[in-house]
């Protein structure tokens, strides 16, 4: 595990290991997240391993844009609507994943992909992230760099505490000082005319 202060973070280093599958620990508009990359089967697995998650529930996604997540969900004019009125922002949103799963790299865990044939994307508003994002130009699977079951961490210093002794580990942390208190992002499925609040 190796921890690197925001100050001195390098966005060639961030690249470069998560093009090799890492696993990284890094501040969100909301709280720390681990993200990866999601068409690396291995790095996604891992991240599941790290988190202690459920295999049943898939991995949000992060995307650069609208325009990124047009090539992975099926989005109607209504629903853009909406996706342009909340990103970038705190609100993932579940989607139908274009039929055939046409853009799906052939190394994409199915994992980041609901059984009943859907996804979650955002687009954060997060400096650094939307520079990774620019720059990486792949999507990234992420959740909150918390074990499964136990509340999302604000702290740095508490997070690589709750790791270290793990087996599976996050490979980098980037360190952007204490969060205040915040909750991660509403989840909302705009699949049906009706949106369904799934966690606010």
């Amino acid at each position: 595990m190796e921890v690197i202060k925001i100050s001195q973070i390098n966005l060639e280093r961030i690249l470069q290991s998560l093009n090799k599958g890492k696993v990284i620990v890094c501040p969100t508009d909301t709280v720390y997240g681990l993200v990866c990359d999601a068409t690396n089967k291995k790095a996604v697995e891992k991240t599941f391993r790290i988190k202690n998650r459920d295999k049943k529930k898939p991995l949000p996604v992060f995307v650069k844009d609208i325009e990124i997540a047009k090539t992975l969900a099926e989005i109607d004019k209504r629903q853009e609507k909406i996706l342009k009125k909340h990103w970038p922002g705190k609100f993932t949103f579940i989607l139908r994943i274009k039929k055939h799963w046409e853009a799906r790299p052939p190394n994409a865990s199915r994992l980041v992909l609901g059984k009943d044939g859907t996804i979650g994307l955002r687009v954060p508003d997060y400096k650094l992230l939307n520079s990774i994002l620019e720059k990486f130009k792949k999507p990234l699977a992420q959740t909150s760099a918390n074990i499964s079951g136990k509340p999302a961490l604000i702290k740095i210093e508490d997070i690589i505490k709750q790791f270290e002794n793990q087996k599976d580990h996050p490979d980098l942390f980037l360190d952007a000082g204490n969060f205040k208190k915040s909750k991660p992002s509403k989840v909302i499925n705009i699949i049906n005319k009706k949106p369904i609040v799934l966690r606010y």
